[in-house]
């Protein structure tokens, strides 16, 4: 079982209305097929993202970013080989104002699904994730069955109007992501879970480093002694995933740090030593600590396939 992770980065599918609609008849109402025409979002750029994916030869695509259930599919449908190459596909609709989502496209079967975006934070009064922890169980006949817990944690952004470095402020937001997945996999695998088949995977939205702009907000989860961050296992100047390209106006500096993460228990990353892939190909070209080949038609910030870099990892026993 070949999983990878990746932020797919703004799969949106966006309404654009004729000129003739009731708009406010549509904002108060709904709307019907027969009100508007539709287009993924940056139809290029999605090329270029299935690019990388195929590149990835994965057999089960944890993903972030994705608008909704037909969005992914109408872009599988469009530029992965449809149904019969991806027959399985689960979006459920979190709790991003945006339409943000995290799914799973997989070729092999979705045996269980739960959401988890119900969870409350009450000092916050808020749901807990900002998306959702996906619990997934895929199946691999000559396998076994491995449960996925997909995430996409609260962004390093400052909070609008707020004053400050944003990892700073969001910092405490992320820490209790973290804690929540792990109290989502012992209710699953009782407090021995690290001999159970699990792999938590995802964009954390942070690195472990601590800087100017403040502390990890992650180490509860990927430094839990249930789990291996099975990108350690790269030279330590091979881990990155993710390029920021600085903020001058706040003084922050050009980075490459992990964003992606792939922790399976201890238990399966022993008996799976193997190392992982960081595909790089689809980043912009301004990410110049990577010099190899990219994808035909990247530009220095747009077009390009992602700002994330894809994670992959091979699962030969459970």
């Amino acid at each position: 079982m070949r999983i990878a992770t990746l932020n797919v980065e703004n799969l949106f599918t966006r309404f654009l209305f004729t000129r003739d609609t009731d708009i406010g008849h549509a904002s108060r109402h709904g709307f019907s097929s027969e009100d508007l025409r539709f287009r993924l979002c940056e139809p290029n750029e999605k090329r270029m993202t299935a690019e990388l994916m195929r590149a990835c030869r994965a057999d089960v695509f944890a993903l972030q970013e994705v608008e909704d259930l037909d969005t992914l599919k109408r872009f599988r449908d469009e530029h992965l080989g449809g149904r019969q190459s991806w027959p399985h596909a689960l979006v459920i609709d979190g709790n991003d104002g945006r339409k943000i989502d995290v799914g799973i496209l997989s070729r092999l079967p979705i045996v269980h699904a739960r959401s988890w975006q119900h969870l409350w934070d009450p000092r916050e009064n808020e749901p807990r994730f900002d998306r959702d922890c996906l619990e997934v169980d895929v199946h691999e006949p000559g396998l076994g069955t491995v449960t996925l817990y997909i995430n996409h944690f609260k962004s390093m952004r400052a909070p609008h109007g707020s004053k400050g470095p944003g990892r700073a402020l969001t910092r405490e937001r992320r820490t209790g992501q973290s804690r929540a997945v792990k109290a989502i996999v012992r209710e699953r695998f009782g407090d021995d879970a690290a001999g159970a088949p699990f792999v938590v995977l995802g964009d954390l939205n942070d690195h472990l480093n601590d800087t100017s702009e403040g502390r990890s907000g992650i180490r509860p989860l990927v430094e839990w002694d249930a789990v291996e961050n099975i990108v350690d296992r790269l030279p330590q100047d091979e881990r990155w995933t993710h390029h920021f390209k600085g903020h001058q106006r706040l003084g922050l500096p050009e980075a490459y740090r992990q964003l992606d993460y792939i922790l399976p228990s201890r238990g399966l990353a022993q008996r799976n030593p193997q190392l992982p892939e960081i595909l790089r190909t689809g980043l912009p070209k301004r990410a110049t600590a990577y010099g190899g080949k990219r994808i035909e038609g990247t530009g220095r910030h747009k077009p390009k396939a992602s700002d994330h870099c894809p994670v992959v990892w091979d699962i030969r026993t459970v």
